[in-house]
């Protein structure tokens, strides 16, 4: 698999990295199927996971599965919002207390990259969870910092000229990062993330989803019609997934999937390549032509 330069850190990603929260909120998801999924992947080339404190139960799957086999992946988790977005804690001792434990579920005694969640700049600019980090690199917790977040927030944290990373939202239905927020990111030298690659891939669904975390993107979908998603499923996906993988800066995507079976298909589709420049810029003038004013990123 194809792997970029992940910013000044020295480090190489595969352009497809995994991405923890559905395993994580998945009731129904066995560790047995986590092994096979994780496993399956990295013998094939991937090399970068990313999950969260907050994503319930994703960081004990992810250690369970992998966690003896840590020298064959970059390991990236998120701090400061916690059991499922309902408690936040930003504090100094916070910060450090949380990816304590992350270490202790991920089954590592060290992080490749910490990443504040989604935090406001005006957290930011308190600077506590900012010692935090600090600290956790001082104890040897995490090599480096980064920020997850989109819009203002991140545009504020890309300016500290402090992290080392940058997670943030962008695909077909979420392009407003591409033309400053990704380039000032990579400009200053930080390895840039994409999550939400393929905006949930809402196109898969006849009717608008019951769950309110897909109505913004099915929305937009909805608006721009682009030509290429009235194709096959699989069609419209890779096709998805590969204008994501053509923005300049952007050094891995991250997808999470619960199903063992997704992980070559995904895989499939990024070794396709980037899109030809003629068909990368018809979705974004589509875009240019339909996006709205207030259509920023998702958080």
């Amino acid at each position: 698999m194809e792997k970029r330069k992940f910013g000044r850190t020295g480090m190489e990603f595969s352009v497809l990295g995994f991405g923890g929260a559905e395993i994580g909120y998945n009731p129904d998801q066995t560790q047995k199927e986590v092994d096979e999924l994780l496993n399956t992947a990295l013998d094939a080339g991937l090399n970068v996971i990313d999950t969260a404190a907050a994503y319930k139960t994703s960081e004990k799957l992810i250690g369970e599965a992998v966690g003896r086999r840590r020298k064959d992946y970059y390991l990236l988790t998120k701090c400061g919002a916690l059991d499922a977005f309902t408690r936040f804690d930003w504090s100094k001792k916070g910060i450090l207390e949380t990816i304590e434990q992350s270490l202790r579920n991920l089954k590592t005694d060290y992080l490749d990259v910490a990443q504040l969640h989604s935090c406001s700049a005006e957290i930011l600019r308190q600077g506590d969870c900012i010692e935090g980090l600090i600290r956790a690199k001082e104890k040897g917790y995490t090599r480096f910092a980064g920020y997850s977040g989109d819009n203002e927030d991140a545009r504020y944290a890309v300016g500290m000229d402090f992290f080392d990373s940058l997670q943030t939202s962008v695909s077909i239905a979420d392009q407003s990062p591409i033309d400053e927020l990704i380039p000032l990111a990579a400009e200053k030298g930080l390895g840039v993330i994409a999550k939400r690659p393929i905006a949930n891939a809402v196109w898969r669904h006849d009717a608008k989803p019951a769950d309110s975390y897909h109505h913004e993107y099915w929305d937009r979908i909805q608006k721009l019609k682009f030509d290429f998603l009235k194709k096959s499923l699989e069609e419209a996906t890779a096709t998805a997934l590969r204008f994501t993988l053509t923005i300049p800066g952007i050094a891995t995507l991250i997808v999470g999937t619960t199903r063992p079976r997704r992980w070559p298909e995904n895989a499939g589709y990024v070794a396709e390549g980037k899109l030809a420049p003629e068909q990368f810029a018809a979705v974004r003038d589509r875009w240019q032509e339909i996006a709205g004013d207030d259509w920023g990123q998702m958080t």
